[in-house]
């Protein structure tokens, strides 16, 4: 595996600009979509290792809109919209799209409300609430997410205390330490008055949440053409509440796959599985 230094780009889409990692490999183009409050930089083992045989591109959904979480958010068929005129921008013709959670939905709402974008889909642990939940209007203070997400911490004095705090929290405890230390370094940045925050804000990460709540995905599903991976952590505590083995049956041509021992954050538990499951489902 080569080492490749990715260009940080930004691209018009019309009404706005969307920031994206471009890793310029050879082959296929692979588009690979983060999850809420994420940054694209926590997919680099895994694009840096698709690089050799792949064009990698990896755009960065938060703080591109403004919204605002106590007004509804900002609604992830946006996003979908954004990620089809963003394939447009850069003449992207039927890429390869891998996404996890938010970004599997996204992927997933781009392709069942604007056409077949992708050749093939590789959806994450997406998120595809139960069908109630769509139809219940929620207050930041009462989303189970967005509520937790609003009121996280946001302020450290220096990088010290910022390694401290996030090796110190359960949440990161099974994370590969090559992710761990690309969260740390490129989901902080520095302010100018001192002190260090996250890039993306919980007040952006609260209505990122609150958006996801908006549109139904389950209709779209059966419309799907494209062949469509969903894979599933074994010990995701959202399996309780999510049926993915269900949203695989829903696709036209849909399978599903589970990965032993890894939770919901599956990219930052165990990258070189998702680049492993990634590259045998794109050249299959």
């Amino acid at each position: 595996m080569k080492e490749i230094h990715p260009e940080l780009l930004f691209q018009d889409i019309g009404d706005t600009e969307v920031q994206y990692l471009k890793y310029g490999g050879d082959g296929p183009t692979v588009i690979l979509l983060h999850a809420t409050g994420f940054s694209p930089w926590l997919w680099h083992p895994i694009s840096l290792a698709l690089a050799d045989h792949y064009n990698v591109i990896a755009p960065y959904f938060c703080d591109h809109r403004e919204s605002d979480p106590n007004k509804g958010g900002l609604n992830w068929t946006i996003l979908a919209e954004d990620l089809c005129k963003l394939c447009d921008a850069l003449d992207i013709r039927e890429p390869f799209l891998a996404g996890h959670s938010m970004g599997a939905t996204v992927m997933t709402l781009a392709n069942g409300l604007h056409g077949d974008v992708a050749k093939k889909m590789v959806l994450i642990e997406p998120i595809f609430l139960p069908h109630d939940f769509y139809n219940i209007s929620l207050k930041v203070e009462d989303h189970p997410l967005a509520s937790k997400s609003i009121k996280r911490k946001n302020h450290w004095q220096d990088k010290d205390e910022v390694l401290t705090y996030f090796k110190s929290k359960s949440f990161f405890q099974s994370w590969d330490e090559r992710v761990l230390e690309l969260y740390i370094k490129y989901g902080i940045m520095e302010k100018d008055s001192g002190g260090f925050e996250l890039t993306c804000s919980p007040q952006r990460e609260a209505s990122l949440f609150m958006g996801g709540g908006v549109y139904d995905p389950w209709p779209v599903l059966p419309k799907i053409t494209c062949p469509v991976l969903v894979v599933e952590g074994e010990m995701s505590e959202n399996r309780s509440w999510i049926d993915l083995k269900k949203a695989a049956s829903l696709f036209e041509k849909g399978t599903y796959h589970m990965v032993n021992g890894a939770g919901h954050l599956i990219p930052m538990e165990q990258p070189m599985e998702i680049f492993n499951i990634l590259d045998h489902f794109f050249k299959d």
